[in-house]
């Protein structure tokens, strides 16, 4: 056995495409961009951008019709799978996807704000309504910030307080 784990974090390349299988799952497929800069034998920076196609099936999926657009950020945690098919003459084709598990909506796309595409919900806008903002918070005592006060006492551990 063997392990088939995938994370990436990357941007849409264009809107999400939604349909729903014969017994009602909702599969979303989508193309998300990485890329990473190296330099070339001259010594000249350059650009190289990877694509991935990425499907994600149930309620998932129908967060990501709801939330993403084209260009926006997300962070994908999944597995990947090679489909093998014919095409029209006959010949075998493959197609490369990620399966993903995870999705993480992380922030605009390339010069938008991080809540720009969510739009406004009056349900949450409710909820949201209740909690306060940092700004409204009382200033703290030690001299008008918001941080508490730092100890000048060593910090101690237990064996039982390290997580592994």
């Amino acid at each position: 056995m063997g392990i088939n784990k995938v994370i990436l974090l990357g941007n849409l390349g264009k809107d999400p495409e939604v349909r729903a299988t014969p017994g009602g799952l909702t599969v979303c497929r989508f193309s998300l961009a990485t890329g990473e800069r190296k330099k070339d034998q001259s010594g000249q920076w350059v650009d190289h951008t990877e694509w991935h196609n990425i499907v994600v099936f149930g309620r998932t999926a129908e967060n990501c019709q709801r939330f993403l657009k084209k260009g926006r950020q997300v962070f994908i945690e999944g597995r990947i799978r090679t489909n093998k098919w014919q095409d029209k003459e006959g010949k075998d084709r493959y197609t490369t996807e990620v399966l993903a598990d995870n999705v993480q909506f992380v922030g605009g796309g390339r010069g938008e704000g991080a809540d720009s595409d969510f739009g406004s919900d009056a349900a949450n806008d409710n909820v949201l309504a209740g909690i306060p903002t940092a700004d409204s918070l009382p200033k703290a005592a030690n001299g008008g910030s918001r941080r508490p006060a730092v100890s000048d006492e060593p910090v101690t551990f237990d064996d039982d307080d390290i997580p592994f």
